[in-house]
């Protein structure tokens, strides 16, 4: 889990969300909408292209939950266009949005329940609140995700970013957030040990609808390319 400074032994995500039951439904060839019942509450997902991709986009929305992500439904164009290339996308609604320690086990569930089905590469994304969550999965599973992207980002819970061990982050912000400045990625950038790109988005606020095109083209290049990279052998 991506939980850290407890050495008590832990289960798996899956096995510490104290799943009661699962329900899945296809709504259109090529998505499946997944609902996880917990005690904790309903874990939701909306799951695009093969479910036994090897090479998996996890993204999950801000502060208030949501799975459209910005920039007018980036999240679902996203996945529609990556599962014709064989690349599954899952856009995770939090059971409690704008809890970190919940929100991360949340995507890390999410993870899991991938590679139980053969998935073995995967980017993380977030927006907002969501990007500190990516981050943390990002870092809490660096056999797994080969990279991670930001949308105008929060700082807070990006504090052990160090730990993305020079892996692939792209970070993207508009220089007209009404919410969170760009100086904020800049930060996670410098955590992360300044390996990251940032991409100031020039007229853009925090829903980033201002940059959808552009948003679009440069993620449907950057993650399958990340997603296909080999992992680097460690020196």
């Amino acid at each position: 889990m991506p939980e850290t400074g407890n050495e008590r032994e832990r289960g798996t995500p899956l096995e510490e969300l104290g799943v009661l039951a699962v329900q899945e439904k296809q709504i259109l060839p090529g998505l499946e909408h997944v609902e996880v019942y917990t005690w904790k509450g309903l874990l939701t997902l909306l799951w695009h292209g093969p479910r036994d991709a090897e090479q998996v986009l996890v993204a999950g929305g801000g502060a208030a939950g949501g799975l459209l992500g910005p920039a007018n439904g980036l999240y679902h164009d996203l996945g529609t266009a990556l599962a014709e290339q064989g690349i599954g996308t899952i856009r995770v609604s939090w059971r409690r949005p704008d809890d970190i320690p919940m929100c991360s086990h949340d995507m890390a569930a999410a993870c899991e329940m991938a590679a139980m089905r053969g998935a073995r590469a995967f980017v993380s994304m977030g927006h907002s609140f969501g990007g500190a969550i990516a981050v943390r999965v990002g870092v809490a599973f660096p056999g797994l995700v080969r990279g991670v992207v930001t949308l105008a980002t929060q700082s807070a819970g990006c504090e052990n970013a160090a730990g993305l061990d020079g892996r692939p982050l792209l970070l993207f912000h508009g220089d007209r957030d009404e919410l969170l400045p760009p100086h904020v990625s800049e930060m996670v950038n410098t955590l992360a040990g300044g390996h990251g790109e940032l991409v100031i988005l020039p007229g853009t606020g925090h829903l980033m609808t201002e940059a959808a095109d552009l948003l679009r083209e440069r993620l449907l290049e950057w993650v399958p390319r990340v997603l296909a990279a080999p992992v680097a052998s460690p020196e």
